[in-house]
């Protein structure tokens, strides 16, 4: 009994970091990272497109960048319009959920599991992604 899988997106200006629940929604890990200008998000939008198709992606989970105080960051307004275009691309509406933390909890995660800084840098999105994941297979418990 195969179900759709839900991506988790950790919008940057130039890496965007993509997770995958398996498809029983059990539990999620980082899959890709996507780097990217910080402008021109056609390259971006289609290569998260092309893993949607692939990986039988029925849920987009994009993390919502907002300032610490709570209020709208300029992040979180382009953050917005790539969600948009994405729903365009794939169909699938994306759900926006809070992010604020999950770089920091991913890198004291990648921390204590020993992981050398370098090879955080190549993976810190990706497991913050993994974590918005999570949070909302939790929620949806």
């Amino acid at each position: 009994m195969a179900m759709s899988r839900v991506m988790g997106i950790d919008y940057g200006s130039r890496h965007i970091g993509i997770a995958l629940s398996d498809e029983l929604r059990i539990t999620a890990s980082g899959y890709e990272t996507v780097n990217w200008n910080g402008e021109d998000d056609e390259w971006a939008l289609n290569r998260i497109a092309e893993i949607v198709k692939e990986k039988n992606v029925g849920v987009i989970v994009l993390g919502k960048p907002r300032r610490t105080d709570g209020g709208q960051s300029e992040t979180e307004v382009k953050a917005n319009a790539f969600g948009k275009k994405l729903e365009e691309l794939t169909g699938i509406a994306p759900v926006l959920k809070d992010e604020r933390y999950t770089t920091v909890i991913a890198s004291r995660y990648l921390h204590e599991q020993n992981i050398k800084a370098k090879k955080q840098k190549k993976v810190i999105d990706q497991e913050a992604a993994a974590i918005i994941v999570r949070e909302y297979l939790e929620q949806q418990r």
